[in-house]
C-alpha cells in the first residue's frame, strides 16, 4: 500500500475556485478530515470566499499562491465546468500537477475529479506519460481528453488509479464518496478507509 508516512498525518492541498462543484469539492475535504489527513484548501485566484457551482460559498483557508510551494501528499482538484476551466488555465495548477505526478517521493499523488481533469491536457503536455496511463472525467469532457491526451486510454470507471497509484481521476458527483475515499485508502490505506466508511452509511464501497 502506497502512502504510510513517519509523520504523524499526512497532508492534502484541495483547490478551489468560482464555478467549482460543491458537493465534490466538501465531500472531498469533510472525508480527508475524518481520516485525519491535514487538509487546507486553497483559493485559486486569493483567500477570499468563492462562490460553488450552484450559489454555495466556500472560504478558502489560504490562497493558492501562499500553497503552491509546500509539500502535500495529494493535491485534489473538484469539478465544475467553470472551476474546471479556470484550472485548465491555470500554470499554477498545471505545475502542482506536473511535480507530484514526477516527484521523486512517490508518495505524493493527484486527485481530479467531473470535468477537472480537462486540466491534465496542459499540465501533461511536456511529460512523458506511463504507457498505461488510464484516465476517466465526466461524460461531458471526454471527447476532449481523448483528444488532448491521444496516449492515456480514457476509460469509464467510477474511480480510476492510475501512474503506479498516483493518478486518480472519477466521474461527478455521484462518484464524489468513491473518489474521496479512494485517496484516503491511497494515503492511509484500507482499514482507515474501512473506518471512514462504516459510520457514514454509504452503500457498499
Amino acid at each position: 500500500m502506497t502512502g504510510h508516512h513517519a509523520h504523524a498525518h499526512p497532508t492534502a492541498l484541495v483547490v478551489v475556485a468560482n464555478g467549482s462543484e460543491e458537493m465534490e469539492a466538501v465531500i472531498a475535504i469533510d472525508v480527508l478530515r475524518r481520516a485525519h489527513i491535514d487538509v487546507t484548501v486553497a483559493g485559486l485566484t486569493g483567500a477570499e470566499p468563492i462562490k460553488c457551482s450552484r450559489g454555495v460559498v466556500i472560504v478558502p483557508d489560504a490562497a493558492l499562491d501562499a500553497c503552491k510551494n509546500k509539500h502535500y501528499e495529494v493535491v485534489v482538484l473538484p469539478g465544475g465546468m467553470d472551476g474546471a476551466r479556470a484550472f485548465e488555465q491555470s500554470k499554477d495548477v498545471h505545475a502542482l500537477i506536473a511535480a507530484h505526478l514526477t516527484a521523486t517521493d512517490k508518495c505524493r499523488h493527484v486527485a481530479i475529479i467531473c470535468a477537472s481533469p480537462v486540466a491534465l491536457v496542459p499540465a501533461l503536455a511536456s511529460l512523458s506519460l506511463p504507457a498505461d496511463l488510464r484516465i476517466t472525467s465526466h461524460p461531458c469532457v471526454q471527447a476532449e481528453i481523448e483528444a488532448g491526451l491521444p496516449k492515456a486510454k480514457y476509460v469509464e470507471d467510477r474511480v480510476v488509479s492510475s501512474w503506479d497509484g498516483r493518478l486518480i481521476t472519477s466521474r461527478g458527483p455521484g462518484t464524489a464518496y468513491e473518489f474521496a475515499l479512494a485517496i484516503v485508502e491511497t494515503l492511509v490505506g484500507k482499514e482507515v478507509h474501512d473506518k471512514v466508511a462504516a459510520p457514514m452509511l454509504l452503500p457498499q464501497l
